[in-house]
């Protein structure tokens, strides 16, 4: 023991330098250091690692481009998501490209010829600096000697606000510091969106969209941005703003208080702020927190002024007490940006003097609560009370409302009233100013309704005591005797008069109900040109609203095989789940015989219309159906443990798969989704829905379904997408009785590539199909405890580990089919009730 302690001491007394030297191979000498100086260039396939082995920066090529840029990324998260791109701007092309420290300092990106195509561009006076990747991937550029730092990337931030980086601006300088979106998800070119802070005192949150303000957070209180509901506080602890109003500066930082947690804020390319954090368990980035969330609320200045937005009321927008819409016709058409104008003029003015006449007519203020608070507020600092703000506003006949909000103080306006939104919960106080005879109807009207409602009270009473006496006279008459049911047509509008006060009731739905008119204008009165397919539900229909966002609207038919459960538990199911590879609900409609849900527009409709076409199936290469292969399972896996309910999907298949415009995949139709408790494995049902050769063994035949049904219907998506086959083609095949056997058969004979595609057969990566198909087999087999959980097939995609062999899959729909033609022969019968659905896709 005293000599090994002896010798541990001697080896690590050895001098760190040349440790590192006599350790490393020389080729890797450079890839193991955080530092580049005038000596050293970093070069294609080489990389800088903070200390701490956290940061990595090197150069990277997006999928599907041939440019090179620089980048940082985290070191041992697999799932690379570059964090900050130095020449996002300034790609270069060729394999010869450098970043080096030039004779005057500065850092400086060469090409393949020895030309600047990039350098930070700094002066520099010792002429003796050095550039370094610190530990909270911060890369400076610094003086040697005095270790002053010149220039450093945090200054210049990219898409992705990092811990210990901050956003804002000076003012007296001029400086701005903002994030810009990516132009795309493979294109780092700065996009149309920018995010950052307003001059304002105090500032507000804000993204802007081709200079044009497109999302608002409100004012920051001390705490948080109030414009955005209450759910944001739980992440508001690790963020917080320092402004001097001196030295004109303004500053938001975010601290992630907890190190072994890696969480962002990305600015996407479609807009929206995403909280993500990475789950190192299954390896993979998953999103908490978005805003804009979908919510047409969330536009910026959606209603026009004096206009507001209830995402819950029947219609989106409403003009505030006191106005009526600017153009009727417009609104209408559901065009509603033109806002509303004031109905009454206040009365100072038509006549100034009158302000402290004492004239009951005298303006007042309407208390508007739980709102967003209008853009454009004047903050008062000398006003420390709600009376003064309110008298200040009272004697300024410019002032159209005010409010004093705790952390801030007095806010006032003196000009439109743009972007209000009506919370279901948090928001402020808002008091409107309105002509005093406004006001006085007001409380006319709940005179007469205090009134109104004591005397129907008194005879309501009347009525059900006398109703309760016939009622019981009745009953003795028509004793034994049955009782009359009500019809099918009752009952149908009965449920759906329940639903619909149920669901306006619903203050937890993220999305606005639609007006009936607005869907039909948009849909063209749901012209058969505009009709995208026809499912269980009822036929689809692609629109346009208004603002020219594109929408894909489902509309319930009477002879509808789902019906208003279905209906009811999509709209409520996916208003409370975001995930990028979930389709986005927009909102929906209930109004008298009608029930519609509005989705966004996918571009590319569902899977199967091109996995599934001879001509189109080649536009999906491998690279884009293992990225769709993927998605799906992230998306699977978010439902099942990542969201705030546990999903199962019970109808997974190719035509309930979405592809947006890039090809990315989005998981749809979650009428017979089932939600279980986070305890909860399997549960069982005595009506079977599903599709026809998704539906795995336990669930068929016996109606119990768990996520592991989920699992099942994935695998064999999974393997449908390798093979351009459908399972069910294998109907009439005298050897194979469906794709799972045919599946099987090839990888037990070693010839599992046979199964691949010849589409793909030019794109394919060897290693990415074998891992997909064994994975795909494992995910069918016939008894739940051999199948891998979503979070086990994630891993195993992503990356190369040991997994168990699959055994061979003995279930087929065929046979259940037989299997239920034997049984009526018998006259036996199941009381599981199979529901084969077929939605096309939108």
């Amino acid at each position: 023991m005293r000599t090994k302690t002896r010798n541990t001491v001697t080896f690590l007394s050895f001098p760190p330098f040349l440790w590192f030297l006599f350790t490393i191979p020389s080729q890797y000498c450079f890839a193991a250091n955080d530092t580049l100086t005038q000596s050293q260039q970093l070069s294609i396939g080489q990389t800088l690692i903070s200390s701490g082995q956290f940061f990595e920066l090197g150069f990277f090529r997006p999928t599907n481009s041939t440019n090179q840029y620089i980048g940082v990324w985290y070191k041992n998260i697999s799932a690379r998501r570059v964090l900050w791109v130095l020449n996002r701007e300034n790609p270069v092309s060729d394999s010869a490209s450098s970043l080096t420290i030039s004779s005057d300092g500065n850092l400086r990106l060469l090409d393949g010829l020895g030309n600047s195509v990039w350098s930070t561009n700094v002066s520099v006076q010792t002429n003796r600096s050095i550039a370094v990747l610190t530990k909270k991937g911060n890369f400076i550029l610094k003086d040697k000697v005095s270790g002053f730092t010149l220039w450093e990337s945090f200054n210049y931030p990219c898409d992705t606000f990092l811990p210990g980086m901050s956003i804002g601006m000076n003012t007296e300088t001029g400086e701005k510091r903002f994030f810009s979106s990516w132009k795309s998800e493979d294109d780092p070119f700065p996009g149309k969106f920018v995010g950052g802070l307003t001059p304002d005192l105090p500032p507000q949150a804000l993204i802007w969209r081709d200079s044009e303000r497109y999302w608002r957070g409100g004012p920051w209180d001390g705490r948080r941005f109030i414009g955005i509901q209450n759910k944001f506080e739980g992440y508001a602890n690790g963020f917080s703003l320092v402004a001097d109003n001196q030295v004109g500066t303004v500053y938001v930082s975010f601290s992630n208080y907890n190190a072994s947690i890696v969480t962002i804020l990305v600015l996407t390319p479609a807009g929206s702020w995403n909280i993500m954090h990475w789950d190192k368990e299954v390896n993979s980035w998953y999103d908490t927190w978005v805003q804009p969330s979908g919510n047409l609320c969330d536009t910026y200045g959606f209603c026009g002024p004096f206009g507001f937005c209830d995402k819950n009321g029947s219609r989106a927008c409403d003009c505030l007490k006191g106005f009526v819409p600017k153009s009727i016709e417009d609104w209408r058409k559901g065009n509603w940006t033109g806002g509303c104008v004031r109905q009454t003029q206040l009365l100072c003015q038509r006549n100034s003097s009158s302000l402290s006449s004492g004239s009951d007519e005298n303006d007042g203020f309407l208390k508007v609560s739980r709102v967003k608070l209008p853009d454009h507020f004047q903050y008062l600092q000398n006003r420390n009370a709600p009376d003064s703000c309110q008298q200040w506003c009272l004697s300024n006949c410019s002032c159209v409302a005010y409010a004093y909000v705790s952390g801030i103080g007095c806010m006032v306006w003196t000009g439109d009233l743009i972007d209000v939104q009506q919370f279901s919960s948090s928001g402020e106080d808002l008091f409107l100013r309105l002509a005093g005879s406004e006001l006085d109807e007001d409380k006319k009207k709940e005179t007469l309704i205090i009134s109104l409602t004591t005397v129907s009270g008194v005879i309501l009473l009347g009525a059900v005591m006398y109703g309760s006496y016939r009622w019981k006279a009745n009953q003795r008459e028509k004793k034994g005797k049955k009782i009359k049911s009500f019809s099918l047509a009752d009952t149908w509008n009965s449920s759906r008069e329940n639903l619909q006060n149920q669901v306006k009731q619903q203050d937890t739905l993220e999305q606005p109900m639609f007006d009936f008119d607005e869907l039909v204008a948009a849909t063209n009165n749901f012209s058969v040109d505009n009709k995208l397919g026809e499912g269980g539900f009822g036929p689809v229909f692609r629109g346009k609203l208004h603002d020219e966002q594109e929408i894909a609207v489902k509309r319930l038919s009477r002879c509808s095989g789902q019906g208003i459960e279905e209906f009811k538990n999509e709209i409520v199911l996916i208003s409370r789940l975001q995930h990028r590879n979930l389709v986005r609900l927009l909102g929906f409609c209930i109004e008298g015989e009608e029930m519609l849900i509005v989705y966004d527009y996918m571009s590319n409709k569902s899977l199967d219309t091109f996995l599934f076409d001879p001509k189109k199936r080649g536009l999906l290469d491998w690279p884009k159906r293992f990225n769709i292969i993927q998605g799906i399972a992230r998306g699977l896996l978010y439902l099942h443990r990542d969201s705030c309910l546990k999903i199962i999907h019970r109808d997974l298949k190719t035509s309930n798969i979405l592809l947006d415009k890039d090809m990315n995949p989005k998981i749809s139709d979650f009428g017979l989704a089932r939600t279980f408790l986070c305890t909860q494995e399997s549960a069982n049902t005595h009506r079977v829905v599903g599709t026809h050769g998704y539906m795995s063994p336990e669930y068929a035949l016996g109606g119990i379904f768990s996520d592991k049904s989920d699992v099942f219907s994935f695998g064999v998506l999974l393997l449908e997408i390798i093979c351009g086959i459908k399972n069910t083609s294998f109907h009439y095949n005298e050897r194979y009785t469906s794709l799972l056997g045919y599946a099987w058969e090839l990888w037990s004979e070693g010839r599992a590539l046979d199964l691949m595609d010849q589409e793909v057969a030019d794109s394919y990566s060897f290693t990415e199909v074998m891992r997909s198909i064994h994975v795909g087999l494992l995910c069918v087999q016939d008894h739940t405890t051999d199948r891998p959980t979503m979070s086990t097939v994630v891993l195993m995609l992503s990356s190369e580990i040991d997994a168990p062999s699959p055994k061979k899959p003995t279930f087929t729909f065929q046979r259940l089919l037989v299997s239920d033609l034997q049984s009526q022969n018998d006259n036996t019968h199941s009381k599981n009730e199979i529901t084969v659905t077929r939605i096309e896709g939108r």
